[in-house]
């Protein structure tokens, strides 16, 4: 199902907090922050030439995150990130003059972090982000789960020393709880959803994943025409469209955001005009996606660059692992979770269907950009759903 972006805020400049937030500066600020990570490296970016003339366009690139930072997802950038900045941020406050990332680990710094306890609910890839975060600065994590999150990646989360948390219910039940137990405990939340009142840090995770585009537009030889990037609350589809917006101007590619059909709160979002939570149904096996509430900075701004919106079924998203397990031609075999080629999904159903196709202006001339969101981070459902071993992130 695909729904083109009517809503009035189409094409309006960004909101100046969110046009910072995702500008071109701030991304070279993370760039430069990461570097100061050991295991820091940028990830590849691969062609798929087979799939592309299959699919009638002139390139398909994918940008493979299953590398990030040891933990095998996108979502390494944002919660780590932000945890750092906040340490940072503290640090100055307390020792009453500026402190930098280059001060991280000084025992002054390390001290102050001691005295802080983090907390965020997740489906697995956040909570992983932010408890290495917490971990690499000498800080204490809280991580909430739901009933739904497997103990593989439980046992993922809890190696970096976290407190684990179940919560009954869905992620939105965590989030509440995350956020009623932090304010008790006096702890500081790191979410990759913002609610009223609590913007600043999840526009910190999103900032944190605005280096996934910058690299990407370094290494490929033209800008891309198309973006197709999935939606969970909408965070990395909004730090992507915005950088976009930011970086290319008027030669922004056309954009479109894919949801889950079974989770699809930006899709009904994009329907309503405005931030909507979707019933609870049938869980989709696009675990690291379901989600039911859009988070409302990322909305506010797909709302003005997003191009498009669509929804996948879960066959398709199997399908697509299996595509990319088993690859034709001289594509390479990509490792992706069952969340990780949603995006790429979309642009095999829209190619299928000449309407969209038309309305979209996909033909022979296209350069199509994707992002495999995660590799095999719960390699005992990876294994289930290709047949294939999986090489876990470790």
């Amino acid at each position: 199902m695909f729904l083109p972006n009517h809503h009035p805020d189409r094409r309006k400049p960004l909101d100046p907090i969110d046009a910072e937030t995702l500008s071109i500066a701030a991304a070279a600020e993370v760039e430069r922050h990461l570097s100061y990570r050991e295991n820091h490296v940028e990830t590849p970016l691969h062609a798929l030439p087979a799939m592309a003339a299959e699919l009638g366009v002139r390139a398909i690139h994918v940008k493979d995150e299953g590398h990030r930072l040891g933990l095998g997802s996108f979502k390494a950038l944002g919660g780590a990130y932000a945890v750092f900045r906040l340490v940072l941020e503290e640090a100055s406050r307390r020792l009453g003059r500026p402190v930098d990332i280059a001060e991280l680990n000084t025992p002054e710094v390390r001290a102050v972090a001691a005295g802080m306890t983090v907390a965020c609910a997740t489906d697995g890839n956040h909570g992983r982000s932010v408890a290495q975060g917490a971990q690499l600065t000498g800080a204490s994590a809280a991580i909430f789960v739901h009933a739904r999150v497997s103990d593989e990646r439980v046992a993922a989360i809890a190696r970096f020393g976290a407190t684990m948390i179940r919560v009954e219910g869905t992620y939105d039940d965590s989030v509440t709880e995350a956020a009623r137990v932090a304010e008790k405990e006096g702890w500081t939340v790191v979410s990759d959803t913002s609610w009223p009142g609590y913007e600043r840090i999840p526009g910190l995770v999103m900032q944190g994943y605005t280096v996934i585009i910058r690299e990407a537009l370094r290494e490929l030889a033209e800008p891309p025409t198309h973006v197709f990037v999935q939606a969970g609350v909408g965070g990395i589809a909004a730090a992507a469209a915005g950088y976009l917006a930011n970086a290319l101007g008027d030669r922004r590619p056309v954009f479109v955001v894919v949801d889950p059909a079974r989770a699809a709160c930006i899709f009904e979002t994009a329907k309503a005009g405005h931030p909507v939570k979707v019933v609870h149904g049938e869980p989709t096996v696009m675990a690291m996606l379901e989600c039911y509430e859009p988070s409302p900075i990322a909305w506010r701004v797909l709302s003005r660059v997003a191009d498009g919106f669509m929804t996948v079924e879960d066959e398709e998203a199997i399908a697509v692992m299996n595509r990319l397990a088993r690859p034709a031609g001289k594509d390479p075999a990509i490792v992706s979770g069952e969340s990780g080629g949603v995006g790429l999904a979309g642009v095999i159903r829209v190619a299928a269907d000449p309407a969209v196709r038309k309305q979209l202006g996909l033909d022979a001339t296209s350069r199509v950009l994707v992002i495999n969101t995660e590799g095999a981070t719960d390699p005992e459902r990876y294994a289930e759903l290709t047949g294939l071993p999986a090489r876990a992130a470790q």
